[in-house]
């Protein structure tokens, strides 16, 4: 069984599928993903979108349908198809509780990717070792986090390495799609979620307008993640008033979208790190409900919160969090990049030091290995098997 409520475990997922029956052809997958899982040949009973929800007050509507899910999981863990491994890919919150339940089962866990313990409740490494057998820990800093207990964790590189492919050049993809290759092109990545789009798209929308004061020839693309599809943000950007913009919504690969655009401002997620894999500069926010920031402020210690500047150990790429999140800042710092390419070329020569830092490829047939040795029963803690 593989569990994942994420358009980045959904991706995650697919490929570690790909990756394991190239070595076991007879595995078989089942579980809780999206249709890239689906794609690699998992049989999905739930989509992973149904249980997707970022933030407390959030959750709290969507419990209802997190709680049934949960249960129902629960039943095949505890029923005679039940699984020979458990993988459960980051989404924390709802994924530790399903390893406590497999864990009293006696069903071997792989966790993949680890939960942010570097960034809040640190503590919670201790539950984590109780309840996970292996960890595949995707940031390079990770793995001591959990020196000294009784779990086996190992830095399997980025799962993204193993995906950056530009298969659409710059100049085709924006002829196909209309857009004259020389005016300026910026993308507008609204997130995966629901929510994510509800506190983030107008603060996307505003911006726009704020460079095309100086740029009134740009263009704008926005991507739909898979978790959502084109017709919701079509739909959000005509509640908010965008209709009149001149953007383009598109379902085509993150690289090659960001391989086409001058500049990205991205709501924060896996994406802005697949954005900075291909070097393009980059800006962060993220707005969530003003109670949830109210809490999360008091218990997230962190220097930065996007992806990219965390693994570089610097800001690479501006970030600005709820009201900092200024359409007037943000469309200034766009418009110095469309105007001043010595400035555009020293933000992407900082993107650069992420893939440094990052490492080699592999990810997922390390991770594929690693689950298929727990499925034929040899499972490591602390060096030993059993």
């Amino acid at each position: 069984m593989i569990v994942t409520g994420e358009a980045s475990g959904d991706l995650h997922g697919s490929n570690l599928i790909r990756a394991a029956r190239l070595l076991d052809p007879e595995l078989s997958f089942f579980g809780v993903g999206g249709e890239q899982m689906a794609a690699a040949g998992c049989d999905i009973i739930i989509p992973g979108k149904t249980i997707s929800v970022m933030g407390i007050v959030e959750v709290l509507g969507h419990f209802p349908i997190i709680w049934r899910t949960f249960q129902q999981l629960k039943s095949i863990l505890r029923g005679e198809e039940r699984p020979d491994l458990l993988i459960l890919i980051d989404f924390p919150d709802f994924n530790l509780r399903l390893a406590a339940v497999a864990k009293k089962l006696g069903i071997p866990v792989l966790y993949y990717v680890s939960p942010q313990v570097w960034a809040w409740r640190r503590g919670r490494v201790k539950s984590i070792a109780k309840v996970v057998d292996r960890l595949a820990a995707i940031l390079p800093f990770e793995p001591p986090l959990y020196a000294g207990l009784d779990i086996d964790v190992e830095y399997v590189g980025n799962p993204l390495t193993d995906q950056v492919e530009i298969s659409e050049e710059r100049e085709p993809l924006l002829r196909r799609l209309g857009i004259d290759p020389a005016t300026p092109v910026v993308g507008l990545f609204p997130g995966s979620r629901a929510t994510e789009l509800r506190y983030n798209l107008p603060t996307l929308l505003a911006t726009a307008r704020v460079v095309l004061k100086d740029h009134p020839q740009t263009h704008f693309l926005v991507p739909a993640a898979a978790t959502l599809g084109a017709e919701p943000i079509r739909a959000a950007i005509s509640l908010a008033g965008g209709d009149d913009l001149p953007l383009t919504i598109v379902e085509e690969s993150v690289y090659n979208v960001a391989n086409a655009v001058d500049a990205v401002l991205a709501v924060s997620g896996t994406v802005t790190l697949q954005v900075a894999l291909i070097g393009t500069p980059l800006l962060i926010i993220y707005r969530v409900a003003p109670l949830t920031y109210a809490i999360a402020r008091h218990l997230v210690k962190v220097p930065f919160f996007g992806l990219p500047n965390i693994i570089a150990g610097q800001e690479v790429a501006l970030e600005l969090v709820q009201d900092e999140a200024d359409p007037q800042l943000l469309g200034r710092e766009l418009n110095l990049i469309l105007s001043d390419p010595a400035h555009a070329a020293a933000l992407r020569q900082g993107l650069a030091l992420v893939k440094e830092k990052i490492g080699p490829g592999g990810c997922s047939q390390r991770v594929a290995q690693m689950a298929i040795e727990m499925s034929r029963g040899q499972l490591r803690r602390k060096g030993w098997s059993c």
